[in-house]
């Protein structure tokens, strides 16, 4: 546990400090296309929506006790 809290606060330090760190120096190597990118929402938004859609379509269900 202190380690991750040492790798955690070392990532944190320069934000704290007002510095900014660089996360990419370049730009992109490929093009993401439409596609790509529709698919990939697609899949997000399947992922988060999902299950919360499937508790409330079955919250009758739930609600009974037997």
């Amino acid at each position: 546990m202190p380690g991750i809290l040492r790798v955690l606060a070392s990532r944190a330090a320069p934000v704290v400090r007002g510095q900014t760190a660089n996360i990419a120096s370049s730009p992109a190597k490929e093009k993401i296309g439409a596609m790509e990118t529709s698919v990939a929402l697609g899949l997000f938004s399947l992922a988060i929506l999902g299950p919360s859609g499937w508790i409330l379509s079955h919250l009758e269900d739930y609600k009974k006790k037997e």
